[in-house]
């Protein structure tokens, strides 16, 4: 991975879109709800106020519109702020 985010910030894998379908109508990406659960790929260091408490290979719960999109070698990831992220789980 060539991407390593600064400070309190992390990368994230979402996960998949479940596909849905309704009546045996298939609703196209754009209307797909947007997951809210992904991977931490890369964490940065953390700042001088905040220690890194996540570490790669969690997963995380994350707010609706927390972080930004950006697309790197055709995989979609979201980078936030530690304090984005809501859960830990398992």
């Amino acid at each position: 991975m060539n991407i390593k985010p600064l400070a309190d910030r992390v990368l994230i894998l979402p996960a998949p879109a479940e596909e849905k379908t309704i009546g045996g109508i298939i609703i196209p990406d754009t209307a797909k709800e947007k997951p809210l659960q992904g991977e931490i790929i890369a964490t940065g260091e953390g700042s001088k106020d905040e220690e890194m408490v996540l570490k790669v290979g969690d997963q995380v719960l994350y707010g609706k519109y927390a972080g930004t999109e950006l697309e790197y070698q055709g995989v979609k990831y979201l980078i936030m702020r530690q304090s984005d992220v809501l859960a830990v789980l398992g």
